[in-house]
């Protein structure tokens, strides 16, 4: 056994004191295996691929073979134990024993003297005794003094090797190695674990008849070689890394799996003409959410000025994505391509209209080439990419030799040119021109017929620095400048289908280096990590001699790289400059930075406001403007929409100062002299009623004091501002509220009118009442609110007397009869008794009294037939019911009217709400169809059945528990205008067919109405309708129903409805011509497809007719006719002739096989075996959008 390898538990960390002296490797490194010999492999990082985030540490040790150096032999120990790393320029090396004596006598903590490597002082760090551990600990730490202390940002990229030996037998060691970025932070590194102390002091070591320690003394030799750090990131462990700082350019944060959208964003930016492009489009008046180009702009911008990782989840809101396709990885090419159809629909008009097309397309030729006769057939067509095969290539070259490889048509496959008839012919795509920047998408995932999957190909594909295009050019194409590219970005995918992670080499400027962009990472890269390691392939020198590389993703070992390169950016090199040029701030849109700076200052000053709220109060006031543009419930409504004109307004007040203070910033506020305002506490009542309670009279009172004393401590302050008319001689224009003893109070009322022909309900005013005052006596109040002129004979209405009876004739005189109710809560409007007093119907300051004019028989009739309400205490209910419902189409309208918003009640009826929309839609509303909303998708669920007693509320909001209840929208509805009336429908059946106009490969459904009672036949003239057949195909229409993707039964036109399964799906088709001609001697075979297993069917099933006689490779044509299925993909088709039972297996048919006498049963069956591809894409979510 090799000594150096025999102590497994050696640890490499920091030296600083140990709390678990347990802690293994695996606590500072992450997972690690360290194996005979001293190798080491990591579980958590893509050895071959990336950089660690941490110290790679490979424990050495020497062998017992005579050849082995000793110990002593410093350059021949060098030489095995610190091997050079590739790709790593050595900056300096050095090597230095420390000779210990009286190892039991030394402290806990000893330091080797200092020696110097690369200019800087560094020792050897021992803990003698253990680091909190039974070991002895050995660290390498740099030597810099307080004196000399280095800067903050010094480091040295330092691979060392610590060795203990035996100084009077140097056979005897023990070896461990590690490289460290040595940093002021992280001074010493090493090794915690370095030995066992128990063998240390063993009489043997290891059974070569010596000790370690011998005589208390032992030597240590430090090996160390510092490397030139090429990309300032060797080695680095990333905290507190600052990508601005050190490169100059940030990153993009990643919201969940928004990496590969990420690399693309990074790769267009750093195109600079591009984020011109994008800068010039006008933006200034569109900041909608549905402003994509606005969204890409900020985030260019914000790229651009910002000194930390950007956010793209406004740009995603702005694209329309949801939570879950944040966390869906898509298609990268798709994703570009969407987003160059939306920023060029942006374009069109402004003066950044084709500046996209100018520099990313090209135009590529598709001919078929006539070869013994003078003609050709081409079209020219733009590409904004172009996708190559990896698969079966070796290197970019080779993709685009495959690219445009020239297939002959020759034999059956000859090509008709017009005028000259079937003549062969050479079939092909050139190029005529490639575009400033060229995009080039590597296909890296195939489908794999083998393993019936989704598969990477990660074999290896090499790409150029520079790449000439020219030998792909058409002889005719211009070649006047040279069509040499220059590599600018490498979009890397690492891992495989179904986990990995994107990021992206770019090269910002012409003559500078690449960068690695890693969400919100950004690093200086290598040309080798740009290019080569991104070619895919086997490993080059696998490490340690292991079977493969754990793949950081998918936990599994492989002998191939799992990062490669799936797109490549090329910049045309005639044009670089022009391409790469600077964009400075003053070339952004200046609307940018100002909408920003607000944004900013906005943050800035909630911040400020966060930490000085204990210094301030808010109180919302309700001013008398509100009151009266309030319709609703009490005096306002406290959470309405912030620029209604009702809404309270809130201010934000100082503790420390006084009442009188904010009495003058309210004053001033609605431009009215101080003297004329008042404010009144509002104070919230057990009715859950909020009215005001008292005025504040003490106006040197502080705002703290005023809150403290008359609110609630968990409740907001809130204050109804009294404004009075006007100052009459200079006297005090408040009512006193506290009249001498014997005097009757006043009481504050507030008073609100039901216009009945407008169907309003709003604030008139408020009064003050001697509370001994008649109920009767506020009529004189309610005419001079409302200006009416008096009459000769006024009257008021009891609102508990019928219409017949006397009138109560008030003291004063007042216009139209007139109805009071008093506000007692949402739920309680009770009428008043006029000859009551005041205090007798406990009217106190705040409460509110409605009034409304007395309708006439035939007045009322009138509004109630439209709907409308007659009385207060209706009108209060609607209010309370009311619901404002938003309704959709159910099928798809463009025009922006055929979505709407209604006010409703929750009480309405079916008929009472289908009333309302039909009035708005101007149709007959016994031809509308409602259905319920899905939260979750917006989509609509089953039709909303007509049941009188069925409510608005109901049928939204169904009771908790039920099935309805889950996932519903309770303000939204789906609406469908019908042919004919709900009535109607309701004896009809709906019944999806799934029609099939092109054999099997294409199937559409089709929802027809039909009788409950029917037949079969009442299907065809609903289907013909639909499907605008003529009167002779719809009588060659023939339906099947189908169980298990398998003919269950076939259907005539006196078959019964009812009799057909809802879990059997239906088919309608015409009859295949085969079938239309069959003679006597053919008959028909059911067929269906299968995967493989028979038991794994899928797809249309059909019936096919068999001719006597007849060789399968001429039934394979018929076939291919009545299937639709044709070329390549029949050609992956298997056919077997399978019996009806559940054990039979498959008897597969060759070309020269009759299938008449193999199908011989009647029950035998004819099996299409290939992939079920619809199986492939099951879990795929909805295809990438932008909006």
């Amino acid at each position: 056994m090799d000594p150096v390898s025999r102590d497994l538990d050696s640890e490499t960390r920091d030296s600083r004191p140990q709390k678990d002296s347990t802690a293994d490797l695996q606590t500072q490194m992450g997972d690690m295996q360290i194996t005979r010999g001293g190798d080491m492999l990591m579980d958590d990082y893509d050895v071959g691929d990336e950089k660690s985030d941490v110290a790679e540490i490979t424990p050495d040790s020497s062998t017992d073979e005579p050849q082995d150096p000793l110990a002593h032999d410093f350059e021949g120990m060098k030489a095995r134990i610190l091997p050079l790393l590739p790709d790593l320029e050595p900056e300096s090396e050095s090597i230095y024993t420390w000779d210990i004596e009286k190892y039991r006598s030394l402290t806990r903590k000893e330091r080797s003297p200092k020696f110097e490597c690369a200019g800087h002082p560094w020792r050897i760090l021992l803990f003698p005794f253990g680091n909190n551990v039974d070991y002895a600990s050995l660290y390498l730490e740099q030597a810099h003094e307080e004196a000399d202390k280095p800067p903050d940002n010094w480091y040295a990229c330092a691979q060392f090797t610590l060795c203990m030996w035996n100084k009077n037998d140097p056979s005897i060691y023990m070896c461990h190695t590690a490289n460290h970025r040595f940093t002021a932070e992280e001074s010493d590194w090493g090794f915690t674990r370095f030995s066992e102390l128990r063998k240390m002091f063993a009489q043997q070591w290891e059974g070569t008849g010596r000790a370690m320690v011998e005589n208390e003394a032992v030597s240590v030799t430090a090996y160390i070689r510092i490397y030139k750090d090429p990309t300032g990131v060797l080695w680095h462990n990333f905290i507190n890394y600052n990508s601005k700082k050190e490169t100059g350019m940030v990153g993009l944060r990643n919201q969940g799996a928004t990496c590969y959208l990420n690399s693309l964003l990074q790769s267009l930016y750093f195109t600079n003409a591009f984020r011109k492009a994008i800068y010039q489009i006008p933006t200034e008046n569109d900041t909608g959410k549905e402003n994509s180009a606005w969204a890409l702009q900020r985030l260019f911008y914000l790229l651009q000025t910002s000194e930390e990782a950007v956010s793209t989840q406004e740009l995603t809101a702005h694209f329309g994505w949801e939570t879950r396709h944040i966390f869906e990885q898509q298609d990268v090419q798709e994703l570009s391509r969407i987003l160059m159809e939306r920023m060029e629909r942006r374009m069109k008009g402004t003066e950044a209209e084709n500046a996209l097309a100018k520099l990313l397309v090209g135009k590529m030729k598709t001919y078929i080439s006539c070869i013994n006769v003078d003609y050709e057939s081409s079209r020219i067509e733009d590409f904004w990419d172009i996708q190559l095969n990896v698969s079966g290539n070796k290197s970019l070259d080779d993709s685009f030799k495959d690219y445009i490889q020239v297939e002959t048509m020759d034999g059956e496959n000859k090509y008709f040119a017009e005028g000259h008839g079937l003549q062969d012919a050479r079939k092909g795509v050139i190029f005529e021109s490639f575009p400033q920047v060229l995009h080039l998408q590597l296909k890296r995932f195939e489908y794999d017929i083998n393993r019936d999957a989704l598969m990477k190909v990660n074999d290896r594909y090499e790409f150029p620095e520079v790449f000439d295009a020219t030998p792909y050019l058409s002889e005719g194409a211009d070649k006047s400048e040279p069509y040499l590219y220059q590599l600018h970005g490498v979009l890397v995918h690492s891992g495989d289908l179904t986990a990995g992670h994107y990021y992206a080499f770019l090269k910002p400027t012409v003559d500078g280096h690449f960068y690695r962009f890693d969400d919100d990472k950004v690093t200086r890269a290598t040309l080798k990590e740009a290019l080569e390691e991104n070619f895919g392939g086997d490993y080059a020198n696998m490490v340690n001699g292991h079977a493969g590389v754990r793949n950081p993703y998918t936990r599994t070992l492989s002998t191939k790289r799992s990062m490669s390169a799936y797109m490549l950016v090329y910049i045309r090199k005639s044009r670089e400059k022009d391409i790469l040029l600077d964009v400075t701030e003053q070339e952004t849109p200046t609307h940018l930075a100002k909408q920003l700076n607000e944004e900013r200052a906005a943050l800035e000053k909630k911040r400020k406001d966060r930490e000085e709220q204990h210094l301030y109060l808010p109180i919302s006031i309700v001013t008398e403007d509100a009151f009266k543009a309030f319709q609703g419930f009490d005096l306002t409504n406290w959470e309405s929409d912030p620029n209604a004109p009702s809404t309270p307004q809130t201010y934000r007040v100082l503790r420390a100062s006084t009442v009188g203070d904010f009495t003058k910033t309210v004053a001033e506020a609605l431009r009215l002299p101080v003297e004329q305002i008042r404010l009144w506490v509002m104070v919230n009542r057990q009715n859950k009623t909020i009215r005001p309670d008292q005025p504040l009279s003490d106006l040197d009172m502080t705002i703290s004091q005023a809150y403290s004393t008359h609110s609630t401590r968990d409740k907001p302050f809130r204050l109804w501002v009294e404004t009075a008319t006007s100052l009459a001689d200079s006297k005090h224009p408040w009512p006193n509220v506290n009249p001498a003893p014997g005097v009757s109070p006043l009481v504050l009322i507030f008073l609100k009118y039901f216009n009945v022909e407008e169907q309003t309900l709003q604030g008139a005013g408020h009064v003050y009442m001697k509370k001994s005052s008649k109920v009767a006596e506020v009529i004189p109040a309610i005419q001079q609110l409302m200006g009416w002129t008096p009459s000769k004979e006024s009257t008021f209405m009891s609102s508990t007397s019928s219409p017949s009876l006397s009138p109560i004739s008030s003291p004063a005189t007042s216009t139209p009869s007139i109805q009071l109710f008093e506000e007692i809560k949402q739920s309680m409007i009770e009428p008043m008794k006029p000859k009551f007093t005041l205090q007798q119907a406990e009217i106190q300051d705040g409460d509110i009294i409605c009034f409304q004019r007395t309708l006439s028989e035939k007045e009322s009739s009138a509004i109630a037939s439209t709907g409308g309400y007659t009385d207060t205490r209706e009108f209060y209910d609607y209010l309370l019911n009311r619901i404002v419902i938003r309704f959709f189409p159910k099928i798809a309208n463009e025009q922006e009217e055929s979505t709407f918003s209604l006010a409703l009640s929750r009480k309405m009826s079916y008929d009472q709400y289908s009333a309302k929309v039909g009035e708005h839609l101007k149709v007959d509303p016994t031809h509308l169809r409602f259905s319920t909303v899905l939260s979750s998708t917006g989509k609509a669920k089953q039709p909303v059945r007509r049941s009188q007693g069925l409510t608005l509320a109901q049928t939204l909001m169904p009771a908790l528990g039920t099935y309805a209840n889950s996932n519903q929208r309770p303000d939204a509805l789906f609406y469908e205008i019908l042919e004919m009336s709900i009535s109607e429908l309701e004896t009809k059946r709906s019944i999806r067919i799934q029609w099939l106009p092109e054999g099997v490969v294409k199937e559409e459904p089709v929802d027809v109405l039909a009788p409950k009672n029917g037949i079969v036949e009442d299907l065809i003239s609903p289907l013909q309708r639909k499907l605008n057949l003529s009167d002779e195909a719809a009588g060659k229409l023939r339906f099947y129903e189908s169980h298990g993707y398998k003919i269950s039964k076939y259907l005539n036109t006196n078959s019964i409805l009812a009799s057909i399964s809802d879990y059997s799906t239906l088919f309608a088709e015409l009859m295949p011509e085969d079938e239309d001609r069959a003679d006597d001697n053919d008959r028909a075979i059911d067929a269906f497809h299968f995967d493989k297993e028979i038991s794994k069917p899928h797809g249309v099933p059909f019936k096919f007719v068999v001719k006597p006689g007849e060789l399968f490779k001429d039934t394979k044509e018929r076939l291919s006719k009545r299937t639709g299925i044709k070329g390549k993909q029949f050609e992956k088709l298997k056919f077997a002739v399978i019996q009806r039972s559940p054990y039979s297996r498959p008897t597969y048919l060759n070309d020269d096989d009759d299938l008449s006498t193999l199908a011989t049963h009647l029950d035998d069956q004819l099996g299409l075996d290939h992939v079920n591809r619809t199986r492939l894409f099951a879990g795929k979510g909805d295809s990438i959008f932008i909006r």
